[in-house]
């Protein structure tokens, strides 16, 4: 059976994977392929706050009793991230590959910030009070949003 760490960090990296491809096509100056790539990336990177924000951070919160945490740390930051997801698409729509750039330098430093910070502390915590069915349960649920 999957652990959340192990599977919220794999949608990390597939996450980072599209982030990576839309970057690199802006950078070859492909607009068509950065266009197609951000989409996928920013799609798949709010499919990933949902399952958090929806799924994974409320049943931690159950859990844990803690409400004023690690997660509300981290919906804090899903917000800042996805306002450089709209610079991005504002530099695509303007085509205008600096803003585009400009705003995926910061995005990249966040994200890298705020996945060490889940990866490292609040997944492994999970795994702790999510254990077992309750883990199971979760994973379900997130699956499900899949569907």
């Amino acid at each position: 059976m999957d652990t959340i760490s192990v599977f919220m960090t794999q949608a990390h990296h597939h996450c980072d994977t599209l982030f990576a491809e839309a970057e690199n096509a802006m950078v070859d100056g492909d607009w068509e392929a950065a266009t197609r790539q951000f989409a996928a990336f920013s799609r798949e990177t709010e499919h990933h706050f949902k399952a958090e924000e929806e799924v994974m951070f409320p049943a931690f919160e159950s859990a844990t009793g803690m409400t004023a945490g690690p997660t509300e740390v981290m919906r804090m930051e899903h917000q800042q991230m996805r306002g450089m997801f709209a610079g991005m698409a504002d530099g695509i729509r303007l085509r205008n590959r600096d803003a585009f750039l400009g705003a995926s330098e910061t995005l990249l430093m966040l994200m890298q910030q705020h996945n060490l910070k889940e990866q490292q502390m609040l997944y492994r915590m999970a795994d702790q009070v999510l254990a077992g069915e309750r883990c199971a349960k979760v994973l379900a649920a997130i699956r499900a949003l899949e569907e």
